[in-house]
């Protein structure tokens, strides 16, 4: 659910996730303050907004789960520059029937963070606004808070991507481009990359 349904439904638990999302992208030195007032025009309208959903797990946990709203991207790249090594839905489940036909083991892994281990090839600015922006400024306040203003009676903070997050236009590229040799696919004549 989005955050403000999440934040009304889950209270303190619900702005503790959020607080354990962001942390992780301060610790990873995924984002750097950058002061709003200091960007360009140009800058300012292409930064991205940052969209944080919350669930409840089965164990009752709750988790925050933070990603970009990269459609913006669309109006300045190419499809080319953008396009995504990621695999279709229905290749997925060819390769599932084949296996499971041909009888062969199948393994899957999960990288936490997994976008966030690629730096980024360019200048990218998020925006934070409201409660999100606030909660930030709990991860690391001396940090943080030097950046968050007020806009329209809404609090507001800028932050610049040093790597990739998810959501980006170019993030799965950059992740398969720099992690992608390191995940312990084997090549072969009959098993070739995906892109």
């Amino acid at each position: 659910m989005s955050l403000k349904k999440g934040l009304k439904k889950f209270g303190k638990a619900g702005a503790r996730a959020v607080v354990e999302e962001m942390k992780q992208l301060d610790c990873r030195k995924v984002i750097k303050p950058a002061a709003a007032s200091e960007l360009a025009a140009e800058d300012k309208k292409r930064s991205l907004r940052y969209l944080m959903y919350l669930k409840q797990k089965r164990c009752g946990r709750i988790k925050g789960r933070g990603c970009a709203d990269g459609r913006k991207q669309r109006l300045y790249k190419t499809k080319e520059e953008t396009s995504s090594p990621t695999v279709s839905t229905e290749a997925l489940f060819l390769s599932c029937v084949i296996d499971a036909k041909e009888n062969r083991k199948v393994m899957t892994i999960d990288i936490p963070g997994a976008f966030m281990q690629s730096d980024t090839d360019e200048l990218i600015h998020i925006r934070l606004e409201g409660p999100m922006a606030e909660l930030l400024t709990k991860v690391d306040p001396k940090k943080h808070w030097c950046c968050l203003m007020e806009e329209n009676g809404k609090q507001v903070m800028c932050i610049e991507l040093s790597k990739v997050l998810h959501g980006t236009l170019q993030g799965a590229m950059l992740f398969c481009l720099t992690q992608g040799c390191t995940c312990g696919h084997q090549q072969s004549p009959l098993n070739p990359p995906s892109f």
